[in-house]
């Protein structure tokens, strides 16, 4: 065989290989995405269009996160957030709008701790969403909602599920790998109390 033969093979050979590495690397790094992202990635595609402009939007979210120089917060300001946080949701039943309010600002606030960048909501979700993504659908949730409550068209319900979905993502904020103690129960302990305060208070009225 003409010495050409197999010049034109090998070079056959080595595009088949490399297509096959490529593919396999493509292959790795959407289950990479995927297993990181969870529903946000599917999610993404829907947004974007496309899988692959959504793939590369995550990695950027990955690379600006990686370049955030995120901080602990003090056990002082843990225990502090965390008397805010009850006091918030104390609120919640002769002031449900307020504390939707509060329940917001009180995220922002430990994000600003943090070290987060305070941008615009869909940057601080797209942030959130590196490190929580089975929070920051929940966010914005919440967020939704909490602008619907200032046109007057959120129900006392609908706030109710604002002020846990804020709960819920102010607590994995505060940092879990050292927390106060019973810091993780803060969430559905309050909201237990906040249905045992309204079943009395509907009673009183009866």
């Amino acid at each position: 065989m003409d010495t050409w033969v197999w010049i034109v093979v090998a070079v056959v050979v080595a595009i088949v290989v490399l297509g096959v590495w490529w593919g396999a690397m493509r292959t790795r790094r959407t289950r990479s995405l995927q297993e990181r992202f969870g529903p946000e990635y599917d999610r993404t595609i829907d947004r974007s269009g496309g899988r692959r402009d959504a793939e590369r939007e995550l990695r950027e979210r990955e690379k600006r996160h990686d370049e955030l120089e995120l901080r602990p917060l003090s056990p002082e300001a843990r225990v502090g957030y965390v008397q805010e946080w009850r006091d918030t949701k104390g609120r919640f039943v002769d002031d449900p709008k307020g504390a939707v309010v509060r329940a917001d600002e009180l995220v922002q606030q430990v994000m600003r701790d943090r070290g987060y960048p305070m941008d615009d909501f869909e940057q601080r979700a797209a942030d959130i969403s590196v490190e929580h993504p089975d929070l920051v659908e929940k966010y914005r949730t919440a967020h939704g909602i909490a602008l619907a409550s200032e046109r007057g068209e959120a129900s006392t319900e609908d706030l109710r599920h604002s002020v846990r979905h804020y709960g819920a993502l102010f607590v994995e904020l505060l940092d879990v790998d050292d927390q106060p103690e019973n810091v993780d129960d803060v969430s559905s302990q309050d909201d237990d109390a906040i249905d045992g305060r309204e079943s009395n208070r509907v009673e009183r009225l009866r």
